[in-house]
């Protein structure tokens, strides 16, 4: 014999009527227009050359003994190539640079998750040795000219204090990803 307890259905039918019922039977609320975008769509600045969306910096082999000694190694050179710009709207970009970070020395490319080597880091810089930070949203303004640009820029391996001072450096492969971001202004 089944029995039904109907108080307890009513007073469970009740409570999700009160729940639902703001939903049912308030009217929807308004509020003066006051929010607004406006903006200009407007073609790249520039043309990022073929192949400079892709960048593989390869630095062949390291010495950790190199790495004790000096604590870095010496840079490596890349450039970016903006082709075409065309600087009549827009005079000016900014280049970022986001990743990874270490935690031991912000600011620069940890290695990715499968690298076995550990202990170093990846810095970025300038061709006149000024560092780009990964993550740092004040980026390299550069002035836009009509034509092409060329930003030459660095890598280097750094050891991380705490593996350099107590010759922890462990070996292996290693890659570091970062991405570039360049904002037009």
């Amino acid at each position: 014999m089944t029995q039904w307890h109907t108080p307890n259905r009513a007073k469970r039918a009740g409570l999700a009527l009160a729940l639902v019922s703001p939903l049912l039977f308030g009217g929807p609320a308004q509020a003066a227009d006051n929010l607004e975008f406006t903006g200009a769509l407007v073609e790249a600045a520039c043309n990022l050359r073929a192949g400079d969306d892709d960048i593989e910096l390869n630095f062949n082999t390291v010495i950790d003994r190199y790495l004790y000694r000096y604590g870095e190694t010496p840079v490596r050179a890349f450039s970016l190539h903006l082709d075409d710009c065309d600087n009549s709207v827009l005079t000016g970009v900014k280049l970022t640079f986001k990743g990874t970070e270490s935690t031991e020395l912000p600011g620069f490319l940890a290695f990715d998750g499968g690298s076995t080597a550990s202990g170093v880091v990846v810095g970025l810089q300038t061709a006149g040795g000024q560092p780009l930070p990964i993550n740092d949203t004040s980026g390299m303004s550069l002035t836009l000219p009509s034509g092409n640009l060329i930003i030459p820029l660095q890598a280097y391996l750094k050891a991380e204090p705490t593996a350099q001072n107590t010759q922890a450096i462990e070996l292996g492969n290693f890659k570091a990803t970062a991405e570039f971001l360049l904002t037009y202004q």
